[in-house]
């Protein structure tokens, strides 16, 4: 009898479990499984964040796609040395760790993501302002280009249109083909709507180094502005500090780049900027994400000129009544650029024929 009611007992505890375990594997059936994450990271260029720049202008890319993904991805970004040396094992560095997409901030990655992403078929990246030839759609490598001179064929003109002293100057950082870009399309709009005007031309250096020097950029635009330039546009990322500050203590104008630098500079250089030429990094890195997460990422090239909304200039409550007068001007001369009747220069042998058929 004793054995019976054992039996009897352990009987109803094995229903009992059986009853428990089948229910929770119900249970689990019916909740949806969560979906593991897509890693998204991004590794700076020379100079980092905090450039007032280029590099931040990548962080609010990311920061946008994190805010609008941030059920879907999960975000990391990185920053060099000074010198930029550890880049590329900086991007080993996410490949290995599992990021699925992985930006390099800066032409200066360009041989970098070439050998990591052949090392790492099965990762996308993103090269934004790097040229690596015989991309396709089915290259895991999506390069983002930018018609820098377009936007600075605006500023130039802008700049020439303001200008009392018919002298303005440029400020560059690392002397290459990219940074040239900028100061011909800046050259070209100063000359086509002023023909007489006179531009001052320098660059911080020829290294890496010269995009992070705002000491060299304040003495290169105190030079300028001694030469009688009133407005100075720069295009050396975090060395344009030292020309907002130059044009502070010289109470001239100076232009900004990439970002919308009347926004992010100190207070009381405000009043010192013009315009800005928008570079819209931020827009690159996010659209490239948001593909990704869509799944309609391709690689190849993709450019994004002021056709695209990929470049053009900044207005402002800060400077919109420095610009009011001459803004009509600047769309006229933008619409005509989209419509294909000016052809901005690119380099200087372009720039020297585009001179040379200006009206006289």
């Amino acid at each position: 009898m004793r054995i019976r009611r054992v039996m009897l007992l352990t009987a109803s505890l094995i229903v009992i479990t059986l009853l428990v375990a089948t229910g929770c594997m119900r249970q689990q059936a019916q909740q949806p499984a969560q979906a593991e994450k897509l890693k998204v990271g991004i590794v700076y260029d020379v100079g980092g964040r905090g450039d007032l720049s280029f590099n931040d202008m990548a962080f609010a890319g990311l920061e946008r796609a994190q805010k609008e993904f941030g059920d879907r991805i999960e975000t990391r970004d990185l920053e060099p040395t000074a010198g930029g040396e550890n880049r590329e094992e900086l991007l080993r560095l996410l490949a290995n760790e599992g990021f699925d997409l992985v930006f390099g901030i800066g032409f200066l990655f360009t041989d970098s993501i070439q050998r990591v992403s052949q090392e790492f078929s099965n990762v996308k990246f993103g090269l934004v302002d790097g040229f690596i030839p015989d991309l396709t759609d089915q290259s895991n490598v999506a390069d983002l280009l930018f018609k820098e001179h377009e936007g600075s064929f605006l500023v130039g003109a802008a700049a020439a249109l303001k200008s009392t002293a018919n002298v303005i100057g440029f400020v560059g950082g690392m002397k290459i083909p990219l940074i040239e870009k900028f100061e011909v399309g800046y050259i070209a709009g100063a000359r086509y709507v002023k023909p007489s005007i006179r531009v001052l031309s320098d660059y911080a250096g020829t290294t890496g180094e010269a995009f992070r020097d705002p000491v060299k950029g304040k003495e290169l635009a105190l030079a300028q502005y001694d030469r009688r330039a009133d407005i100075i546009y720069h295009a050396s990322g975090g060395t344009g500090i030292g020309v907002f500050e130059a044009a502070l203590a010289r109470k001239r104008l100076a232009i900004g780049v990439d970002a919308d630098q009347s926004l992010t500079v100190k207070e009381d250089q405000r009043p010192q900027i013009l315009t800005s030429m928008t570079k819209r990094v931020d827009v690159a890195v996010f659209e490239t994400i948001k593909a990704f997460v869509d799944g309609t990422y391709t690689g190849g090239y993709r450019i994004f000129g002021l056709a695209e909304g990929g470049v053009g200039y900044a207005e402002n409550d800060y400077n919109r009544n420095l610009i009011a007068d001459i803004k009509g001007r600047l769309e006229e001369l933008k619409q005509k650029i989209i419509a294909g009747e000016i052809k901005v220069p690119e380099d200087k042998t372009q720039l020297q024929t585009f001179l040379q058929n200006l009206p006289k």
